[in-house]
């Protein structure tokens, strides 16, 4: 009698396969939960500083880090006052100069309108002195043009404030955050990409988070860049 051959079946291979699959689509679908996670912790920290911000200007009638007045009326204030010209500034014009953007950290959590305390460095950012993205990275409120395409023109005559997410985090968590609160596109729109650095990371490159060839720009998904950020226009 012949030796008996043995192999697989085509039902034990169909099983192999479908458990493959699973197996794929669980890890794709955990991926997927998690890149959602990531996208809903920065839309809430978005908003929660966007509703600190409005409420600060409401009860004090002055926007923090410029208020002049924190000192006397906010507990725990240092004495470092913003120059209240209606502008939250990187660095204001005063002596010794002041650099705004940092010391409104100070006035929202002594305020208590944010979470932590934070006490005003002057040569903040530090994580004394500044709250940080999921990623590390230093967040900035401030009154300047580093956003969109980030050019001369734009940075000297489209000054708003803005809320910077600060840098280090992935382009496709950008991008979603810009889908889930906007129309989806780095130039337009209440939120933009930003080359904002944290003052102590890299600064994000245009050409590495945003695709130019594409009509209009576009988030740079393929390039799976891990040092992208953006900022939301007030």
């Amino acid at each position: 009698m012949g030796k008996r051959e043995s192999g697989f079946t085509l039902i034990e291979i169909a099983i192999v396969l479908v458990i493959i699959g699973l197996l794929l689509g669980g890890v794709l679908k955990g991926q997927e939960l998690i890149t959602g996670a990531r996208v809903r912790n920065l839309i809430q920290q978005q908003d929660g500083v966007k509703a600190a911000y409005f409420g600060f200007l409401d009860r004090y009638r002055a926007l923090p880090g410029d208020y002049a007045s924190a000192a006397s009326t906010i507990a725990g204030s240092s004495n470092v006052a913003g120059d209240a010209n209606g502008q939250i500034e990187a660095e204001n014009a005063a002596s010794p100069k002041v650099s705004e953007g940092v010391l409104a950290w100070e006035h929202l959590s002594k305020a208590g309108f944010i979470n932590g305390s934070y006490t005003y460095d002057a040569a903040g950012p530090t994580d004394a002195s500044n709250p940080k993205n999921p990623y590390a990275g230093y967040m900035q409120i401030v009154f300047d043009g580093v956003y969109g395409t980030g050019t001369a023109a734009a940075q000297l005559t489209g000054k708003r404030h803005n809320l910077k997410t600060g840098p280090q985090i992935p382009v496709e968590i950008v991008a979603e955050l810009d889908r889930k609160v906007d129309d989806g596109a780095p130039y337009t729109g209440s939120f933009q990409f930003s080359t904002y650095d944290g003052k102590t990371g890299t600064s994000p490159t245009p050409g590495n988070c945003i695709d130019t060839t594409a009509t209009p720009n576009a988030w740079n998904i393929k390039g799976a860049n891990a040092n992208c950020g953006g900022t939301s226009l007030y």
